[in-house]
C-alpha cells in the first residue's frame, strides 16, 4: 500500500502543535512525523488546517436517524456508530437512556454481539439510568426510573465483565455505596448523574468507586455557598466529568469557571440524539416528540432533550467563546476520554506505530476530513 504523506497542516500530536512537519500514513498506521524538508517528495498531499487525533464520544444516544433502544439491532447499531465516524469520532459509547429491564437486557446483549463482531467505532455501552433521582429526571421517563435491585446489579456486573467498556450513570439516591463498589470492582465506570444528592452523599459515592459525573451541571444538585451539591463535589475533587459544550446546556462563563477549577479530568460529550448526521427536524423519544430548532433539542414543554452538537463544534466553542487553549480543547475530545476508558495507548495521540485515527479541522475547527484505521 502506498504511503500517504500529509503536509501543510499544523499537527497536534496530543500534547503540542508541530509546525512545518509532515505526517506519513502507511497501511492504516502512522509511519512517521518529521520535518517537511525530510519527508519524501513522492506521495505528498498538501492539506491546510489542523491534523489532530480523532475524537471519542462517551455519550451518544443515537445518530443517523436512529436512537439506541430496546428495538435496535446490529445493523442499527452499526448505523449509529457510522454516523459518528463520519463526523470525526473514531469511537463512541452508544447510550441507552432510562428504559425497561427488558430493553436494558436487549441492549447489553446487542453490545456484546457488537464487540464480538468488532464493529467499527463501537467502544462499549453507556447505560444512563434507570437508577436515577426523579427530581432530576430531565428528559428521562419518570415512570421507568427506579432504585437499583440485586438483579439489576448482577446484570450490570456481568455486562461490565463481558463488554469492552461499560459506563453506568446512576444517582447515589438510587444505588448504595456497596452496589457502586461492586460495579467498580466488575470494571464498570460508575458515573454520577441525574441526582439531587448532597455534597457528602456524592463524596461517599466517589469514595465507594464512582469516578465520573455525567453532563456536568445538568440534571444535578448545584453549587450553593453552604450546600456544594454534586457539582461542587466534582469541582472540588478529582473525578472525571463529561461536559456538553454547546453554550445552551452550560453557559460559557460557567464552563470557564469549571475548567479553571479543574485543569484536568473534564472531557467533551455531545449527548446527541438520532438527529446526528441528519437534517431531521423532529423525532420520537418514548412516545414524546423531540423538536430540533435553532441548535436546541427540546420536548414539547421546553425540557432539553439531548444536544444538537458535534465534537468539532464543541471544540470550537471552547476555544472561541470560553477562551480555552486549542491544545486543551482537543485533548478534552480525545486523550481525556481515552484515558477514562483505559484506551490511551490506542487513542488520543499521534505518534509512529499508532493507528492512523485522525481528523483534519479547518482554522475555525470545522471538520474537513478524517482518517480512521478500522
Amino acid at each position: 500500500m502506498a504511503t500517504e504523506i500529509l503536509t501543510g497542516a499544523r499537527i497536534f500530536d496530543g500534547s503540542r502543535f508541530l509546525d512545518g512537519h509532515a505526517l506519513l500514513i502507511e497501511a492504516g498506521e502512522i509511519a512517521a512525523i518529521l520535518p517537511e524538508a525530510r519527508a519524501p517528495r513522492q506521495g505528498r498531499r498538501a492539506v491546510s488546517g489542523i491534523l489532530a487525533p480523532a475524537f471519542l464520544d462517551l455519550q451518544v444516544n443515537g445518530g443517523g436517524g436512529l436512537m439506541l433502544d430496546g428495538t435496535t439491532d446490529l445493523d442499527g447499531l452499526r448505523r449509529i456508530c457510522a454516523a459518528h465516524r463520519a463526523l470525526g469520532t473514531a469511537g463512541v459509547l452508544p447510550t441507552l437512556i432510562t428504559d425497561t429491564p427488558q430493553a436494558t437486557a436487549h441492549v447489553i446483549a446487542l453490545g456484546i454481539a457488537a464487540a464480538k463482531a468488532q464493529m467499527p467505532g463501537f467502544l462499549g455501552l453507556h447505560l444512563e439510568g434507570p437508577h436515577l433521582d426523579p427530581r432530576r429526571k430531565g428528559a428521562h421517563d419518570p415512570a421507568l426510573i427506579r432504585p437499583m435491585a440485586e438483579d439489576d446489579l448482577a446484570r450490570l456486573c456481568d455486562a461490565a465483565r463481558r463488554l469492552p467498556a461499560l459506563m453506568v450513570t446512576l444517582a447515589p439516591e438510587a444505588a448504595s455505596p456497596q452496589q457502586i463498589a461492586a460495579l467498580a470492582r466488575a470494571g464498570a465506570v460508575v458515573s454520577l448523574g441525574h441526582s439531587d444528592c448532597s455534597h457528602d452523599k456524592a463524596h461517599a459515592a466517589f469514595a465507594a468507586g464512582a469516578r465520573c459525573a455525567t453532563h456536568l451541571f445538568n440534571a444535578m444538585s448545584q453549587i450553593a455557598s453552604r450546600a456544594p451539591g454534586l457539582a461542587g463535589a466534582v469541582l472540588a475533587g478529582d473525578a472525571a466529568a463529561g461536559l456538553i459544550a454547546d453554550g445552551i446546556h452550560v453557559h460559557p462563563a460557567v464552563m470557564r469557571l469549571a475548567l479553571a477549577a479543574r485543569p484536568e479530568g473534564i472531557f467533551l460529550v455531545t449527548d446527541c440524539m438520532a438527529f446526528a448526521g441528519t437534517d431531521l427536524a423532529e423525532m420520537e423519544l418514548g412516545g414524546r416528540k423531540v423538536i430540533r430548532r435553532d441548535g436546541r433539542l427540546t420536548l414539547a414543554d421546553g425540557t432539553l432533550a439531548g444536544a444538537d452538537l458535534t465534537l468539532p463544534q464543541a471544540v470550537a466553542l471552547l476555544v472561541r467563546q470560553v477562551g480555552i487553549a486549542p491544545q486543551r480543547a482537543l485533548r478534552m475530545a480525545s486523550a481525556i476520554p481515552a484515558a477514562l476508558l483505559g484506551l490511551q495507548d490506542r487513542y488520543g495521540a499521534l505518534a509512529p506505530g499508532r493507528p492512523a485515527d485522525l481528523v483534519l479541522l479547518g482554522p475555525d475547527f470545522t471538520m474537513r476530513e478524517c482518517w480512521l484505521s478500522s
